[in-house]
């Protein structure tokens, strides 16, 4: 980490002690809130600011989270990519709702997002799929993701088996490969303040719209 890096955490350190949230308002977009959060934790030199936990629930009911990174988002939602037969895409084609939980200890922030999820189109996906480094889009071919593997000799195998494929041209994408978007029904932000009386501002999709509310930490 550099000497401005570690200057920036120090000077963002104790903002959420300083800083509230604005007034609960109707009128308030979530979505832009959420991108003034997100370029903060930029500004404040964050690692990985877009890394996320993702949580899902199995068709009877059980849940699971894992870490990823968010890749998009805007009005329509929130996006991020997948292997389609990883144990979270299986999940989603059970029960297609998920939450995502951002968190930004520096600056003392939570973001909180649920809503239904989508499937994004198969043009979508290879668009962001041609962005990926050449080794990263051998890799979606070489991974069974979530399927039990022997050993890494078999995983490494693969790789090679890949590479020669596709050694001088194109690497087309996967078909059981691509993105996600989580349509937001509901976000939440939270700041923390002094002596644990935290700030926490509530947004819910509510004919066309947001609602807002304040609630107790």
């Amino acid at each position: 980490m550099s000497l401005i890096t570690r200057l920036r955490l120090l000077l963002t350190l104790g903002q959420g002690v300083a800083l509230g949230l604005p007034v609960a308002s109707d009128d308030q977009d979530p979505i832009e809130l959420f991108d003034l959060w997100f370029q903060a934790a930029r500004r404040a030199g964050v690692l990985l600011p877009e890394a996320m936990s993702l949580a899902t629930c199995s068709g009877d009911g059980r849940p699971a989270a894992r870490m990823l990174l968010l890749k998009g988002f805007g009005a329509e939602g929130f996006v991020f990519y997948t292997n389609y037969e990883s144990r979270k895409a299986r999940e989603l084609s059970h029960n297609p709702y998920a939450a995502m939980v951002f968190h930004w200890a520096v600056l003392q922030r939570q973001v909180r997002v649920e809503g239904a999820v989508e499937r994004l189109s198969r043009e979508a996906s290879y668009a962001y799929f041609r962005t990926r480094p050449r080794g990263s889009r051998v890799g979606a071919w070489a991974s069974h993701q979530s399927a039990v593997l022997k050993g890494r000799s078999e995983l490494e195998e693969r790789v090679r088996h890949y590479e020669r494929e596709f050694e001088g041209r194109d690497i087309p994408l996967p078909p059981y490969w691509g993105g996600y978007r989580l349509i937001p029904e509901r976000i939440e932000f939270w700041q923390g303040r002094v002596n644990r009386l935290h700030e926490r501002l509530a947004f819910m999709r509510e004919d066309g719209g947001w609602r807002a509310e304040r609630l107790y930490p």
